[in-house]
């Protein structure tokens, strides 16, 4: 029987490094949406895996892209709390919109 490569190995790699991006650019739900996703594809494929591993061969790249689906939700997590607490200790919610408007007129009058 020939072995043949696990189905979303390669996609879970990929949206586990898209997931760092997103957390710097989505306040970390971007990157906990596509960690989240690349966890649960990975996880199938280590399923899949278990079930019969002399069918497959690329089981080191599914493992892999679990370590780094892991890695950007804990990233997520960490960014969206990070934001959460900036808000709380500027003052809330609306003393963090009136910082983000006195910012946005600081960078229009340059």
């Amino acid at each position: 029987m020939e072995q043949q490569k696990l189905p979303n190995a390669t996609t879970s790699i990929v949206l586990g490094i898209i997931s760092f991006i997103c957390c710097l650019f989505t306040v970390g739900l971007g990157g906990i949406l596509f960690s989240g996703i690349a966890l649960f594809l990975a996880n199938r494929d280590k399923n899949t895996y278990t079930e019969d591993p002399e069918s497959y061969y690329n089981y080191n790249q599914v493992k892999t892209a679990r370590i780094i689906a892991i890695i950007g939700l804990v990233l997520g997590i960490l960014t969206v709390l990070m934001v959460a607490y900036s808000i709380k200790a500027m003052g809330g919610w609306d003393m963090y919109w009136e910082k983000v408007e006195e910012t946005m007129e600081e960078i229009q009058g340059y």
